[in-house]
C-alpha cells in the first residue's frame, strides 16, 4: 500500500473495508489473468454474500487466474479517491479496475445498478460498453438481476444467466483462446456458451438457456472462505443445503429462476460446514436455502451439526422454516444452541388470497406453529406479509390484523408479534410478471390502514417504503432505454441508492421522466 493511500485511509470511516489482508485471502503472481470480482455495495454487505465467496473459490482454483475482490466505497472514501486521483482498486493487490482483464459484477438488487456504474467510473473504466476500446477490461454481470439484464445492458459486455460456477470456467477458457482475435470475435465466441447473453448482438435474452449446477455435492464450495477483518452484516458460516424451491409461490422470482430443485447430501453439507467453522472461527452456522423445511435430510444434518456445535457453543441457525412443517422436534433442535425469535411468512392474511398466490399454508398451520413455539417458551414471532398482491382487497388487509390477534391469543401476556409488510413487486420470469403494481398512493393508503387496525401494545408493525418498491418495479421490468437515467442517478446521487439514508426518490422521478418517461408526477408507474 502506497503512502498516498495510507493518508487517505486515516481520514475515512471504517478503513478496514479497504485494506484486504484477511485470513483466507488469496494473492497470486503478477502474471496471472486478473479477474476483479465486484459487489456494488459496501464491504460489510458484499462479504456476507455467499455467491461472492463461491466465485472467489472457483476462480482462484483455476491455474493462471487471480481473482481479486472490490466493493463499493462509502461516500467519504469515494470523495477521497476522487480528490487524490486514486482509482478504485482491488483489495488483494491494490490494482485499479481498469488494469484488470475481466471485471465481474454480482447484481443482487435492482437499486444497486447506479453503484455498479459508480464503481466503473471510479476504477477508470468508461461506463458505456460502446465507449470502451479494445484494450479495456471485459465487463460481465451475473447474479439474480440478470434474469432481466436489459436496464444495464449498455454498460456490460455480457451477462451470465443462472448459476455461475460452471459458466465462469468456460468463460475464462474462451477468453484465453480468443482475446487476441479482437473483442468482436471474442464476444461472438462467448455468446456460444450456454447461459451467456451478449447484448451487442441484440438477441432475445429469454432465448438464452439458463445455466444450472446439476450436482451440488461435487461443485466447488468454499470451506476456507475469506474471513472479514471488520464487522459485517452476517458474521457467520453459511452452508448451502439446496437450490430451488418446490413450493411455487407465484410472486417468488427465486423459486422459478432457480429450478430445478437440487439437494446437497447431509454428509457433504455437514463436512463442509464443520471445515468452514474450523477455518473461520465463527460462532454460528446458517443452513441456507429458500425453504429449509423442505430439505429431505434435515434431521440427519442437524443431528450431525449439533454434535459438533453444542460442545463448542456454536449456534445452529435454521432460517426459511415453513409453518406447516414446524414441529416440536425441529423446535427442540433449534433451541439447543440458541433460543431466538421465530419467523414465518404467511404472505397474505386471508386463505382466499394465500390460495391465489399459491402459498400452500392454512391458518391452522400458522396458529399451530405459533402455539408450538409459545409452549416451548418463545415469546416473540415475526410475520412477513406482502401488500398490493394481485386480487387483494381491504378485506385481505383486515385478515392480516385478525390473524395477528389470533396468534396473540395463542400465547401468554408476554408474547410479542412483529408484523412486516413489504410491497408486491412484479418480477420477470414469474407467473405474476405482467400484473400491475399498485400506485404509490394506494400502497401508502394500505400501509396506513394496516397501521391503524394493528394498534396493540404487543404488536409492532413495520413496512417498506412504497417509493423504493416502485423504483424497484420499474428497474425489474425495464428495458435498455433506462441506461441514461441510471447513469444520471449514479452521477448525481449522494450515496448508494440501496441504502435508506441515500435513496432519492425525487432524483429517480426526475431522471426516469426526463430520460425514459417511466414515472408520472404522482408516482404511478407504467410498464417499461
Amino acid at each position: 500500500m502506497n503512502q498516498q493511500l495510507e493518508r487517505i485511509l486515516q481520514r475515512v470511516t471504517k478503513p478496514a473495508r479497504y485494506i484486504g489482508g484477511e485470513h483466507g485471502e488469496i494473492v497470486k503472481g503478477e502474471r496471472e489473468l486478473t479477474f476483479a470480482l465486484c459487489f456494488p455495495d459496501t464491504y460489510e454487505v458484499g462479504m456476507s454474500n455467499l455467491g461472492i465467496q463461491i466465485l472467489y473459490a472457483v476462480l482462484n482454483g483455476l491455474e493462471g487466474v487471480a481473482c481479486e475482490r472490490c466493493f463499493l466505497p462509502w461516500p467519504d472514501m469515494t470523495a477521497e479517491l476522487k480528490s487524490a486521483g486514486v482509482p478504485l482498486y482491488t483489495l488483494e493487490t491494490s490494482r485499479a479496475l481498469a488494469d484488470c482483464e475481466i471485471i465481474g459484477f454480482s447484481l443482487a438488487y435492482e437499486l444497486s445498478y447506479p453503484s455498479m456504474l459508480n464503481m466503473l467510473e471510479l476504477g477508470g473504466v468508461a461506463p458505456y460498453a460502446a465507449d470502451r476500446d479494445e484494450d479495456a477490461p471485459l465487463v460481465i454481470a451475473g447474479g439474480v438481476c440478470t434474469v432481466n439484464p436489459e436496464p444495464f445492458s449498455k454498460f456490460i459486455d455480457l451477462a451470465v444467466i443462472g448459476d455461475g460456477e460452471d459458466v465462469i470456467v468456460e468463460l475464462i477458457d474462451c477468453y484465453r483462446k480468443y482475446r487476441s482475435f479482437g473483442k468482436t470475435r471474442l464476444l461472438r465466441e462467448l455468446a456460444e456458451i450456454e447461459g451467456v447473453y451478449v447484448p451487442v448482438f441484440e438477441g432475445n435474452v429469454r432465448a438464452v438457456k439458463r445455466r444450472a449446477v446439476r450436482d451440488l455435492n461435487t461443485s466447488v464450495y468454499p470451506t476456507a472462505p475469506v474471513v472479514p477483518s471488520t464487522e459485517v452484516i452476517h458474521d457467520r458460516t453459511v452452508q448451502e443445503i439446496m437450490r430451488g424451491c418446490p413450493n411455487g409461490c407465484k410472486f417468488c422470482q427465486a423459486c422459478f429462476t432457480n429450478a430445478p430443485v437440487r439437494y446437497k447430501s447431509a454428509e457433504v453439507a455437514a463436512r463442509q460446514a464443520i471445515a468452514s467453522l474450523k477455518h473461520s472461527g465463527c460462532k454460528e452456522v446458517n443452513l441456507s436455502s429458500l425453504s429449509t423445511s423442505d430439505y429431505p435430510e434435515l434431521g440427519e444434518l442437524t443431528d450431525t451439526l449439533l454434535d459438533y456445535c453444542k460442545p463448542r457453543y456454536i449456534n445452529l441457525s435454521l432460517p426459511s422454516l415453513r409453518a406447516n412443517s414446524f414441529t416440536f422436534d425441529l423446535l427442540d433442535k433449534v433451541q439447543q444452541t440458541r433460543k431466538s425469535g421465530l419467523t414465518f411468512a404467511p404472505e397474505a392474511g386471508s386463505q382466499r388470497l394465500r390460495d391465489h398466490i399459491n402459498k400452500n399454508l392454512s391458518e391452522e398451520d400458522i396458529l399451530t406453529a405459533c402455539t408450538t413455539a409459545f409452549a416451548a417458551g418463545h415469546t416473540s414471532v415475526k410475520l412477513y406479509f406482502m401488500i398490493g398482491l394481485p386480487g387483494e382487497t381491504d378485506d385481505d388487509l383486515h385478515a392480516i390484523a385478525d390473524l395477528a390477534h389470533k396468534i396473540l391469543r395463542c400465547g401468554s401476556k408476554r408474547v410479542n408479534i412483529t408484523v412486516s409488510a413489504s410491497c408486491f413487486v412484479p418480477k420477470p420470469r414469474t407467473p405474476f410478471e405482467n400484473e400491475p403494481q399498485n400506485p404509490i398512493e394506494e400502497l401508502e393508503r394500505k400501509q396506513r390502514l394496516l397501521r391503524d387496525i394493528l394498534r396493540d401494545k404487543h404488536i409492532r408493525f413495520r413496512w417498506h417504503d412504497a417509493r423504493v418498491s416502485h423504483i424497484e418495479y420499474l428497474l425489474a421490468q425495464g428495458k435498455s432505454d433506462l441506461a441514461p437515467a441510471l447513469l444520471a442517478v449514479a452521477q448525481k446521487s449522494r450515496g448508494p441508492q440501496a441504502w435508506d439514508e441515500f435513496f432519492d426518490f425525487a432524483l429517480w422521478r426526475e431522471q426516469l421522466t426526463v430520460n425514459s418517461e417511466q414515472i408520472t408526477e404522482t408516482g404511478e408507474g407504467q410498464n417499461a
